[in-house]
C-alpha cells in the first residue's frame, strides 16, 4: 500500500513541477502516465481481493 502512496504522490509532484515550470511540458505528461499505472495497480489488487470467499 506504501508504494501505491508513493507513486501518487509522486506524480502529483510531477505534475505541479510540470504545469508550473516553463518547457517543463512532459514531466506533466509522465506524471500522468504514472498516476494511471498507481490507479490500474489498485484497481487489480482490489479485485483479487473481492474474488476471495469469506470466512
Amino acid at each position: 500500500m506504501a508504494l501505491l502512496l508513493l507513486l501518487v504522490l509522486v506524480a502529483v509532484m510531477l505534475g505541479i513541477i510540470g504545469v508550473v515550470a516553463e518547457g517543463l511540458g512532459y514531466l506533466l505528461i509522465i506524471g500522468i502516465m504514472i498516476l494511471v499505472a498507481a490507479l490500474a495497480l489498485i484497481a487489480v489488487r482490489w479485485s483479487q481481493r473481492t474474488g476471495r470467499p469469506l470466512r
